[in-house]
């Protein structure tokens, strides 16, 4: 079966968010499917794309949704809304409540992994479970750690370069460029066999839609809004959760982030170390479908 057609069925327009259409995708089981759903929650720059090998597996026993952010995918990327963890969050939140209406595993990558805590610790009883995949975020520790004077002034010059607008297109141009986004994905993934032309398609064409500049620069921005801190959305989870590390994340330093996330995580917490770089949902599908579907069933 061709990659990209692995997720075409159940594509729908029929939801929308601050008055936006979203590009969902949904798909469920020939028979009837278990009391609760799944939604999946993809990373900066990515989309419903990025869980290809998925969506089919979990949909043979759950109901599955995923859909493209404000701001990415095939979703609109308007220039009149502040990009946010909160907005996300405000968008899963309402997606959930609106559209899956029954309690709902809330799956998150990167970015996404963020937003689904942030929407699994505000659901309440409609939240089922959360599992992240090397989930964005920061702890209130690590803002308020002191810094000597070097590391205070090169943060301080590195924000203000940051917000040159010639610089940050210049930087959106480049990173946007397909063998640009090739050498990304390979420096990410461990196990390179789904660095494909149709995940590198998958993240280049929306960045040329109008709008998708702005998403960035939001992102980027250093003073931007960045949410609440991880251990405070912790300490709201009244959920199940795993956490499914790619142990090889070369843009986390995955050692560290777990010591944070013992500190703070609920006790009825469940953690896996896998093989794997920054998406370990797309570079070992096989695994972390058979890790998902094991820890909801047991739930």
């Amino acid at each position: 079966m061709e990659k990209s057609a692995l997720i075409d069925s159940g594509v729908t327009y029929n939801w929308n968010f601050l008055n936006y259409p979203i590009h969902t995708v949904s798909a469920k089981p020939e028979q009837k499917s278990k009391e609760c759903a799944i939604l999946l929650i993809h990373g900066f720059g990515a989309s419903t794309d990025h869980w290809r090998f998925n969506i089919p597996v979990l949909s043979t026993k759950y109901e599955v949704h995923a859909m493209d952010l404000l701001g990415f995918g095939k979703s609109p990327k308007p220039q009149d809304v502040e990009y946010s963890g909160s907005l996300w969050k405000d968008q899963v939140v309402a997606y959930v409540k609106e559209k899956i209406k029954k309690p709902t595993i809330i799956v998150g990558n990167s970015l996404g992994g963020y937003a689904a805590l942030a929407a699994g610790a505000e659901l309440n009883d409609l939240n089922a479970g959360v599992i992240l995949l090397n989930a964005a975020g920061y702890f209130s520790e690590e803002k308020t750690i002191k810094k000597n004077m070097l590391q205070t002034s090169i943060e301080t010059v590195a924000g203000i370069f940051l917000k040159n607008i010639v610089l940050q297109r210049l930087i959106f141009e480049n990173m946007r460029n397909p063998k640009n986004i090739k050498k990304t994905l390979n420096q990410v993934y461990v196990d390179k066999k789904n660095v494909d032309d149709f995940l590198v398609e998958s993240i280049r064409k929306p960045s040329l839609d109008f709008g998708a500049f702005n998403v960035f620069r939001s992102v980027f921005n250093p003073s931007g809004p960045q949410g609440l801190p991880l251990d405070k959305l912790f300490a709201k989870l009244n959920s199940p959760l795993l956490l499914l590390w790619g142990g090889k994340d070369p843009w986390m330093n995955t050692p560290k982030k777990r010591n944070l996330y013992k500190k703070f995580t609920p006790k009825n917490t469940k953690e896996i170390i896998l093989d794997a770089g920054h998406c370990p949902h797309d570079e070992i599908p096989e695994l972390v479908n058979q890790h998902i579907l094991d820890w909801v069933d047991s739930l």
